[in-house]
This record gives structure tokens, sequence and C-alpha cells, in this order.
């Protein structure tokens, strides 16, 4: 993570590259952080066709067009408490952009609470040769993995980060969104953290002592691998960033999630509430 502060000092920096991953389009063109370069989720970090995080010819194109090399600092924000911010950090790390890859503690939300500078012109910046290598799986979690926990044959974690009404099944998906399961309920083993519970009101992050403290009432403390899921991984990979590299838990992110899950043939599911798909 970098502070508000730090990263308004070190705008000029050479090293530096700042980006934009916010959810609602049009938010960076109303105006950015001075130098920042605008990555849009659903097309710049995806297949587009078929449903994967982009592959490694697209993400090569993407980071040598925003000037990002392997030693380059590289700061990512976006609105929403940083969700997609942390989808793009997630991402980064499975080519091996960890380390140099941070979090702006707060996002869009407390840079313009704080009323520093915003800027509406697009940068010029001078095209890396990253050097591409495949995906690393390890931050990854797939169907055959999350299954393998619900059946009991693999002793992990799974971690259910959407809104407790999506959990008990009250709900199969928030109000109006497009992705969606034909099954409500969740994942068995499966305990539910809200995302945002691991964030303050200014959106910054909570202290290291308060995170433990919260996944801990939830039966989570790093001792076993956990696997962080919601619906289509993008608040997923929030608690993945917060788990991992805050707090340094074995953690990997499914982003199947439940509209992969939820729409599974013959694999068992917790619907408390009992809600059923009505076909409409």
């Amino acid at each position: 993570m970098v502070s508000t502060e730090w990263l308004e000092k070190n705008l000029e920096a050479k090293k530096l590259r700042i980006v934009e991953v916010s959810v609602d389009p049009g938010v960076f063109e109303r105006g950015h952080i001075p130098g920042a370069q605008n990555v849009a989720w659903h097309t710049d970090l995806v297949e587009t066709v078929s449903r994967d995080i982009a592959g490694p010819d697209k993400f090569a194109a993407l980071v040598r067009r925003l000037g990002i090399d392997r030693d380059t600092t590289v700061v990512l924000y976006g609105d929403n408490n940083n969700w997609f911010a942390a989808w793009g950090a997630w991402v980064f790390a499975q080519y091996g952009l960890t380390d140099n890859v941070k979090l702006l503690d707060g996002g869009r939300k407390k840079w313009e609470a704080e009323k520093r500078p915003l800027d509406t012109r697009n940068p010029e910046v001078a095209a890396s040769a990253f050097a591409v290598t495949p995906a690393s799986p390890a931050l990854r979690a797939r169907l055959a993995d999350v299954l393998a926990v619900a059946k009991r044959e693999r002793d992990e974690q799974i971690l259910d980060i959407r809104s407790p009404d999506e959990f008990s099944g009250k709900v199969i998906a928030p109000a109006g969104v497009q992705e969606l399961a034909i099954r409500a309920g969740h994942i068995p083993g499966s305990v539910n953290v809200p995302w945002a519970k691991a964030v303050n009101a200014d959106g910054t992050i909570k202290s290291p002592a308060e995170l433990k403290a919260l996944y801990a009432a939830a039966g989570i403390d790093g001792t076993k691998p956990i696997i962080t899921s919601c619906r289509i991984g993008e608040r997923s990979s929030h608690s993945w960033f917060v788990l991992s590299r805050i707090l340094g838990y074995p953690t990997r992110n499914y982003d199947g999630s439940w509209t992969e899950y939820g729409n599974t043939v013959g694999v068992p599911v917790v619907n408390l509430a009992g809600t059923v798909w009505g076909g409409k």
C-alpha cells in the first residue's frame, strides 16, 4: 500500500506508473490523478470472448503500452474502494508483478476527499519492452479446487465475501447485475466475511491487527490455505489482496465464483433461505 501523501510527493518519479482501474465508465475522463493511465477491467484485463484473465500476449501488450517493466513501481487505484484496482493487482501478480505493484490506500475516494490534484489530460509515456512469461496458477483457484473443499477432500478454507443475503441465498445476486447464477446459496464449508468489513469509512484498509481479529472471528487465521470467492471474482480479489499482501496468509482467488459454481450441474450447495430461481 502507498498513502495519498506519498503518491502526491512522488508524482514526478521516473520509475513510477499510476494506473486507474475503476468500476464505472467515464470516471477517469472526468478527472484523474495527474500522470495516471486508464485501464478498463472488462476489456483490458480479461479475454473478452472466453471467460479468462488476459492471456500472455494481451497482458504484455497492455503493460508495454503503459510503460511498465519489471523494475517499475506501479500504483493502482480506482473507485468503489479499489474493487477493480485489487483485481488488477491480482492479474498483475499472476504475471510476476507483485512486490512492485501497490494499491493507493483509500483509492479515488480518499484522494478526492483530501482535494488533491486531478487532471483530464492523458499522459504520454514511452512503451516498455516487458518480457512476458506464462501466468502462474499459484494465485488462482478453479472449480475443481473449491469442489474438493466442499466435499471435504481437501483441508482448505473458503472465504465468501458477498453480502449476507447472497451468502444465505435470500438473493441470488445484487439488484441490477448482469452476471447471474440460477441457484442461490453458498459453497458448503465456506464462511462469510463481507469484503467491505476490511475497509474504513474513508476508504482505507483497516490495520493488520483489526484485520486479523476480523477474520479470526470467522475461523480464518492463516494456518490453512484460503480461497476467496464472490460472484465473478472482483470483490473477492480485494479480500485476496488484504489476506495475502497485507496479512501474508496463503490465499488464492476463485474468479469463477458463484456464477460458475452456482451454474454447475450436480455440485453441493447450501441454501439457508430456500430461494428458488423463478425462470424469469
